[in-house]
């Protein structure tokens, strides 16, 4: 194990609540695969990974599992989806919005939507870093593709 090697090196959804649309599923593949090729995730008080996270939801909360690459328990973080509630159906409206509007809309109309839909992760994101803050050290693109993960299980759970 390298010491400061602080970074995913895998991400799993947890596969018990099924799966979803094909609009969803790609971008739960698309966040995984770029979240493990670029991010910085330092649980708070270990010596250095890489590691595994298992991403969940356990009776409306958010379970990160995490172990090191060679499967040793690091650490469990459990948060209320309360905060992300709001920030999440907003998300998934304007992500509705914005699929449609590939569409059939103007591409002035598809920019607009789809800046409405990165300030709302932005904001998502932000707060999954915040919730996070003295856990887990993440950079905020991490967090960005983080929080698509996050939504991905939501719209599943």
């Amino acid at each position: 194990m390298a010491k400061g090697d602080f970074r995913l090196c895998d991400v799993v959804l947890d596969e018990t609540i099924g799966r979803s649309t094909p609009d969803v599923e790609h971008e739960r593949a698309v966040a995984i695969f770029d979240l493990i090729e670029e991010n910085t995730f330092e649980p708070v008080g270990h010596a250095g990974g890489p590691y595994k996270l298992l991403l969940s939801l356990v009776d409306s909360k958010l379970v990160f599992s995490i172990r090191t690459e060679s499967d040793e328990a690091v650490a469990t973080h459990i948060l209320s989806l309360t905060p992300f509630r709001r920030i999440i159906k907003d998300y998934f409206m304007i992500c509705e919005s914005y699929y449609e509007a590939i569409r059939s809309s103007t591409p002035s109309q598809i920019e607009a939507i789809d800046m409405g839909r990165r300030g709302i992760h932005n904001e998502g994101s932000q707060t999954l870093m915040d919730r996070l803050s003295g856990k887990i050290k993440l950079d905020f693109d991490t967090a960005r593709r983080l929080f698509t993960l996050v939504c991905v299980l939501y719209w599943r759970g």
